[in-house]
């Protein structure tokens, strides 16, 4: 399956390249603390909720849940993909998505943009997403 949220196009290695900071090791980068969140001011709500950046796991089971499928509930799903508590633990899990589909799609939208923005998912990944729903 072809990877339809790619995230930005990867650098080409040049001849010469410096060093950003120290090389790291597989401890390092096991041990580095990577997944951001923000916190979104959703009023429709009546308060905030915390957005977080996505695992490499949970974005691609995000895409592979809905490759191929019909656009349908897609905010909704994204929002359960993305929305935590302080801890960076889900508040949803997928059997939430029909009951968040009646919420304000508004609301939806506001957690989309924050996520889509935190997540790295661009214009082009969007419309390549949403060109791959509508196939459907």
């Amino acid at each position: 399956m072809a990877c339809i949220m790619s995230g930005p196009a990867p650098v080409e290695p040049q001849e010469e390249t410096k060093s950003a900071g120290p090389m790291l090791s597989r401890d390092d980068i096991l041990n580095a603390s990577d997944i951001e969140m923000v916190s979104v001011d959703v009023p429709e709500w009546g308060g905030t909720v915390n957005v977080k950046m996505m695992s490499g796991h949970e974005r691609d089971a995000f895409e592979a849940s809905i490759a191929g499928k019909e656009m349908v509930d897609f905010r909704a799903k994204f929002a359960v993909a993305v929305l935590c508590d302080e801890s960076g633990e889900a508040l949803f899990t997928p059997q939430d998505i029909k009951v968040l589909t009646k919420k304000s799609a508004v609301a939806l939208d506001r957690v989309f943009e924050a996520g889509k923005k935190l997540n790295r998912i661009g214009e082009e990944e969007e419309a390549a997403l949403l060109d791959t729903l509508k196939k459907t």
